[in-house]
């Protein structure tokens, strides 16, 4: 084993996803009102929705960022390479203010300093359909801003999202080891444990009992194994 893939919310970072995205989409609603006015009455933000959709559906050798941006021009006519400065300045000013909720998962910071320590390359293996600057904001609420990775997966670099095995691959590749020498750390069980299919070994650490994966427990229980799994 050469590698760990940390899965972020829900995994490393404690928050409610259903009710923070909830939350997230609402406020977005409202920074890109200016935008909205450029297309027909409630079309903006449903084409929206549909072009993150449209992200999480197989598109090899296209970013997920370039796939979110083409959708959405075609569906309203916007261009987010035009555009762009709107979402930029809801994710500096309004995104930080969404994470009064979410903290460190219990053992996160214990567990990924341990494989630091380890020697083992670490990946922050969220779902990329989030821009760099939205995931930077999570790792601070999950408290570990502070800190480098030599991998995030993000919407500007990934051409694939989660469960797709070319998610799994490429995070890998961006590791430089093959993916039979990483194993992925989530609580996903439809998202996160399909990283199996490509050969990933997976642990566990959501509250589904029979999500198959190679090990289960907490986070705190997953540092005082990895030493003894390499």
């Amino acid at each position: 084993m050469r590698a760990i893939l940390f899965d972020l919310d829900g995994t490393l970072l404690d928050l409610d996803l259903g009710a923070f995205l909830k939350r997230y989409f609402a406020a977005l609603d409202a920074a890109s009102a200016q935008l909205a006015e450029r297309c027909a009455p409630g079309v903006f933000m449903p084409a929206l929705h549909a072009a993150v959709g449209a992200m999480m559906e197989p598109h090899p050798g296209r970013t997920n960022r370039d796939v979110f941006y083409d959708d959405l021009l075609a569906r309203t006519g916007v261009d987010l390479n035009e555009h762009w400065s709107v979402f930029e300045l809801f994710y500096r000013d309004v995104f930080p203010t969404l994470g009064d909720t979410a903290g460190p998962a219990e053992g996160a910071r214990r567990a990924v300093m341990t494989a630091r320590e380890l020697g083992l390359g670490v990946a922050i293996a969220t779902n990329p359909i989030f821009p760099r600057a939205a995931v930077d904001h999570r790792l601070s609420w999950a408290g570990l801003g502070d800190l480098t990775f030599p991998v995030v997966t993000t919407y500007e670099d990934m051409h694939a999202c989660k469960p797709h095995p070319d998610y799994f691959r490429q995070t890998a590749d961006l590791l430089g080891v093959a993916p039979q020498e990483c194993l992925m750390v989530g609580d996903d069980r439809a998202l996160d444990m399909p990283a199996a299919d490509v050969g990933m070994r997976t642990f566990y650490v959501g509250s589904d009992g029979a999500a198959p994966a190679d090990m289960r427990g907490t986070l705190d229980e997953f540092a005082d194994l990895l030493p003894r799994i390499v």
